[in-house]
């Protein structure tokens, strides 16, 4: 999934001892990249140290959730030609638990058993110049999708129980977001009070930015001919995530395909709801919710924003305006949090 932003802010580096020192890490990790921001008030924590922490919490996160290594743990569960339960960590145990809360409140859209129908049209392992896929083998793929109706989760006795063999699940739209949040756990364990973590677009702050404001971040417009900030929005305090359907996608025949897939009709979505932007209280829930809440589409996704209290930022095109013309709509929620800021 293909998530975007712009981080407005300045960093201040101190010119003595004394005063609070700005750190600042960025590398890879999950396939994307990472940046992070945090701010050292007492001026003695070792960067070096903080580092190799954070180096070790992401390959923590990779080890059991990374369907691109075939070790992880998720990857053995996917492998593992069993319906019998399963053992798993309670790392993993919380993110398919936070992941089945979403697909339950969803009604089903956001589901972590999709792979079958990513790849038949073309966004996983293949390529998207291969042909539309055919009804019969939509068909196929759904038989093996669903994860409400597929996977078992024990929280009790940490095991997870897949009821086809076949089945795999895919972490990609949460996992994310939580390994976000255990960098942000790093940082409050060195005493950090004052941070930004971002990983492939998913973020959460803490505090102030280094000017002693507000972190404030641009959400960007939906037009993949450009890069222009659509809004900004204030996240002290907040995790934040943005889904879009402008990116990754292919046309062929005049239709236009997007990589969001309806895990109920087994389609791409067909709706004029072009990027969600989620605020929630950690990472991990504005990441699953980004994606359940796109595929969702603005008008059957504000009704549930609305339901469950969450903040939502939908832009979606304007009819007759192609990639050009776009409308933003916010959640009540969204817009309390930014008339506090």
């Amino acid at each position: 999934m293909a998530r975007f932003f712009v981080v407005a802010l300045m960093f201040i580096l101190a010119a003595c001892k004394s005063d609070p020192l700005t750190l600042k890490f960025s590398g890879e990790t999950m396939g994307t990249t990472y940046n992070i921001v945090a701010i050292d008030k007492t001026a003695d924590l070792s960067p070096e140290t903080l580092q190799a922490d954070i180096t070790a919490a992401l390959a923590k996160v990779n080890s059991q959730m990374s369907n691109w290594d075939p070790n992880s743990e998720i990857s053995q569960f996917n492998s593992a030609p069993t319906t019998d339960p399963v053992a798993i960590s309670p790392e993993l145990a919380r993110v398919v638990a936070a992941a089945n809360e979403i697909h339950r409140k969803s009604e089903g859209l956001f589901d972590v058993t999709l792979g079958p129908l990513i790849e038949i049209w073309g966004f996983g392992a293949r390529t998207a110049d291969s042909p539309v896929p055919a009804d019969e083998e939509i068909a196929a793929a759904l038989k093996v999708v669903g994860q409400g109706k597929i996977l078992s989760l024990s929280q009790d006795d940490l095991t997870l129980r897949k009821n086809l063999p076949e089945t795999s699940v895919y972490l990609a739209a949460i996992a994310k977001g939580y390994g976000v949040d255990q960098v942000a756990a790093v940082l409050a364990e060195a005493g950090i009070t004052d941070y930004m973590v971002e990983i492939g677009g998913d973020l959460v702050t803490a505090g102030l930015n280094p000017n002693g404001e507000a972190w404030r971040i641009g959400i960007e417009r939906p037009d993949s001919a450009s890069q222009t900030i659509e809004e900004i929005v204030d996240v002290s305090g907040l995790g934040m995530a943005t889904s879009g359907d402008y990116r990754n996608y292919f046309e062929q025949d005049g239709t236009r395909y997007s990589h969001i897939i309806d895990g109920v009709t087994g389609r791409p979505i067909t709706h004029g709801t072009a990027s969600v932007t989620v605020l929630a209280e950690n990472a991990m829930m504005a990441d699953g919710w980004a994606t359940a809440l796109l595929a969702l589409g603005q008008e059957r996704g504000l009704k549930i924003a609305e339901a469950e209290g969450l903040a939502v930022l939908f832009i979606a095109r304007q009819p007759d305006s192609g990639e050009t013309g776009f409308e933003t709509t916010t959640s009540t929620q969204f817009s309390k949090l930014q008339s506090k800021q």
